[in-house]
């Protein structure tokens, strides 16, 4: 089992800039109660991304914090200045980029084609295996999307495939849109599994909060084991159109999965302790 904790995506549609020691702060506290993977940081403009513009102070505060518990923390990126940043930033363990079968996302998102994408691609597995980094790779809207642009089961096989040719060993499949129902992410998953032998599948789910534990069940049923999520479903995605449609809540998660045996290594202290201070922190900063 393998929890990712995603602040960095909570944080990003808050109206409110969290200061860095803030951040700093409860990123450490996460890693004192036992959270061992963490989303915590991304190297993008501040033009389009300004929560984000202070990753790199945010990292030389908990730096030390990271290698003492050998926290995995993982930087997004979406361009080669975002990956130099990265590789440069002590403490970022694992690089993340946002891939897509979407064309009409990438461009929205990163204005990329999906073929700079996956040359983009081929070249982070390259210079993150030489800088010994850690690489996964999310594939945004793999569950469909809302723009009409071609999707199958069929076609998400084969771009893991793609992928693992290339030597991704990490792949996150994103619901980016909140569209998937728990059948269609069973369905999915046990379609694709076969293509993805040597590579570690995960789901990042986006749901309304009465909906999550139905998705994420249905993922660890059909094989996976690791999760994305968020404390108290902060975040998601602005395509969904549904503003209680966010991030799969990680007390909910973490609950689900204890139910069927799972241990997410979160201990029922912990996770009360990092409620109170997410909690916390939506109320100071989440409107202005």
């Amino acid at each position: 089992m393998k929890l990712i904790e995603c602040p960095r995506d909570a944080w990003q549609g808050l109206a409110e800039v969290i200061p860095t020691e803030a951040k700093a702060a409860y990123l450490r506290q996460l890693i004192e109660l036992g959270f061992r993977h963490i989303d915590a940081v991304s190297f993008v403009s501040p033009k389009y991304v300004p929560q984000m513009a202070d990753s790199e102070a945010v990292m030389e505060q908990i730096a030390p914090a990271v290698a003492a518990s050998e926290t995995e923390i993982i930087g997004i990126v979406v361009n080669e200045q975002g990956l130099e940043r990265a590789i440069e930033t002590a403490g970022v363990t694992t690089i993340g980029y946002p891939h897509s079968l979407s064309a009409t996302f990438l461009e929205s998102n990163a204005h990329t084609t999906i073929e700079r994408s996956r040359a983009l691609v081929a070249d982070f597995v390259e210079q993150t295996q030489a800088a010994g980094r850690g690489l996964v790779v999310y594939l945004s809207m793999a569950f469909g999307n809302p723009y009409g642009d071609p999707w199958s089961t069929g076609r998400v096989a084969e771009e893991i495939g793609w992928l693992a040719a290339s030597g991704v060993k990490a792949i996150s499949l994103a619901d980016t849109a909140g569209l998937a129902s728990p059948a269609e992410i069973r369905n999915l998953l046990g379609a694709v599994f076969p293509a993805s032998e040597g590579v570690e599948i995960g789901v990042h789910l986006h749901s309304r909060p009465e909906g999550a534990a139905e998705k994420i069940l249905a993922a660890y049923e059909a094989g996976c084991r690791r999760f994305d999520a968020a404390l108290t479903g902060l975040g998601g995605c602005p395509f969904a159109g549904d503003t209680l449609v966010g991030n799969l809540p990680t007390e909910i998660a973490v609950l689900a999965l204890k139910r069927r045996g799972a241990w997410t290594g979160i201990a029922p202290t912990a996770l009360v302790q990092a409620l109170e201070t997410t909690k916390e922190l939506r109320r100071r900063y989440a409107h202005g």
